[in-house]
């Protein structure tokens, strides 16, 4: 598997991961992705996606939660 961006080979490994959503900051530091042994650029498959897709949305869901009792 070759990177989209410099062509530089993907090896199966980890990575960190942050979003910033509704005032909430999520860091993760490892996910499995493809990541580029050139430039460091990470893919992630479905499966990966799919879980922070979940977190992220139950994150927002509690802070919502926590903004409408305060």
């Amino acid at each position: 598997m070759r990177c989209i961006h410099c062509k530089g080979e993907m090896k199966w490994s980890t990575t960190p991961f942050h979003v910033d959503r509704k005032g909430c900051h999520l860091l993760l530091d490892a996910i499995p992705a493809w990541v580029c042994e050139q430039c460091g650029e990470a893919y992630f498959e479905e499966r990966e996606v799919d879980a922070i897709q979940e977190l992220v949305q139950s994150i927002e869901e509690k802070s919502v939660a926590l903004a409408l009792s305060a």
